[in-house]
């Protein structure tokens, strides 16, 4: 074992406390990236480039990892029996990564083929998309190191690769201007991340299975290909706006109403800091069939997210023309206005961010309680939807009715997945009352 490798492994005398406290880190990092690289990019090369690295970094990018994840990461962390070793994870993991880079070159080939896109801005795409790959195959390790217990190892994981692609690509593109060579600067630093923090680490965890069973791949493909349509369709659903917005409005349209969307990554990243540390716990309570206990425990997460929309929703009604004057300020001269005008369509993304994370939390009650149906056809009337009304609201009202669009269809997934979420808990209380009896 190298010394790196070591000093990552090392959790302290309280693990619950590494846990939280790298947990929060690399969310933390990882939502900050999301945020600053798309301003970063505006500002050191423009508003065009900034805008397809945008849409290609938080959007197309971002349903390709999609893909290569396959949606499993909730199945994974909850899989306590040990139904699947980690290699079949890891397999399953390589076809899933090789299927996304396909779906991105098909994609990209098609838009440059009827004229949508010029080959330069299909190249950066494809370097975007080989990144999000890259941070989905990341992810069965990460997701791993939280199903053994080790959530402090996910975080350092996700901190540290993060840190050192971003930093690549930001010193690339200052000594370059060139969008392309800090793609790719950005790409080989994330495969160094994998090397240095995932690879040695996994095999030093004590509990991983490298096992490989029968036919455990296309067992785990059945199992989840519901838990995968549905994180595809949710990520259509999340990001249909922004689709609309690069298909109708221009690319600098594109950057900047990814900057006012920026509030979503900090939203879901605290959500995510209040809801993972409890899907252990959640999960132990629903398979020990202590279904008040489980009620009690998704109430409390519940309060808590709806608090925080309430308190984000208040400071951007405040203070949301101030800071979007500042993010002006800093972009430079000529952007005077190009923000602030949009200070209602900020305050409307911010609360369909609250939605958004509720509805999250409710996703993941869903998948603790195994009803990937039940998920699967509330995303599937979610996309049916937003296909049919994002692109004529994006039409008539640009940027504005882009995040009322967004709005209404997070609201439409937190009332479906409640709708499921309470017959679910009904049904399983109602059955086991009647065994009991």
């Amino acid at each position: 074992m190298n010394k790196l490798t070591a000093r990552l492994l090392y959790k302290g005398g309280n693990i619950e406390r590494q846990n939280v406290l790298w947990n929060t880190a690399g969310s933390f990092c990882y939502a900050l990236a999301s945020m600053v690289l798309s301003f970063l990019v505006i500002r050191m090369i423009g508003e065009d480039q900034g805008g397809i690295f945008s849409f290609g970094f938080s959007t197309l990018g971002q349903q390709m990892f999609i893909i290569a994840y396959f949606g499993i990461r909730p199945f994974q962390i909850t899989d306590g029996k040990g139904e699947y070793s980690f290699r079949d994870y890891l397999e399953h993991r390589y076809i899933t990564c090789l299927a996304a880079l396909a779906a991105g070159c098909v994609y990209l080939t098609a838009q440059v083929s009827v004229g949508f896109y010029t080959p330069y801005k299909a190249l950066i795409l494809i370097l975007l998309v080989l990144y999000k790959v890259i941070d989905g195959y990341a992810d069965v390790y990460e997701s791993e190191f939280q199903r053994q217990g080790s959530l402090y190892l996910t975080g350092k994981s996700n901190f540290f690769r993060t840190l050192l692609s971003v930093s690549c690509f930001l010193l690339a593109l200052a000594v370059t201007r060139n969008l392309f060579a800090a793609c790719l600067t950005a790409v080989a630093a994330q495969v160094a991340g994998v090397c240095l923090f995932n690879l040695p680490v996994i095999r030093a965890v004590d509990g991983v299975s490298w096992m490989r069973g029968e036919r455990q791949t296309s067992r785990l493909f059945h199992s989840t290909a519901l838990l995968f349509l549905s994180a595809f369709l949710d990520f259509f659903v999340f990001s249909s706006a922004k689709y609309a917005i690069d298909a109708r409005l221009s690319d600098a349209a594109s950057g900047y109403f990814n900057l006012i969307f920026m509030p979503t990554s900090v939203i879901y990243m605290v959500a995510n800091f209040v809801i993972r540390p409890f899907l252990t716990k959640l999960t132990d309570l629903w398979e020990g069939k202590l279904f008040l206990g489980f009620k009690e425990q998704l109430a409390r997460i519940g309060a808590i997210i709806s608090g925080l929309t309430v308190l984000a929703v208040g400071a951007t009604l405040i203070l949301g023309r101030f800071v979007l004057g500042i993010m002006e300020a800093i972009l430079g001269d000529g952007y005077e206005g190009a923000l602030t005008v949009y200070q209602t369509a900020f305050v409307v993304i911010v609360l369909g961010g609250g939605f958004y994370a509720l509805a999250n939390l409710m996703y993941y009650a869903l998948v603790i309680m195994r009803k990937q149906k039940a998920i699967f056809i509330v995303y599937l009337l979610a996309a049916v939807t937003a296909a049919l009304i994002s692109g004529p609201i994006v039409s008539r009202w640009g940027i504005g009715g882009a995040a009322g669009c967004y709005l209404l269809l997070m609201i439409g997934l937190t009332a479906g997945f409640g709708f499921c979420m309470v017959r679910a808990y009904q049904h399983e209380k109602g059955e086991n009352r009647g065994n009991a009896g």
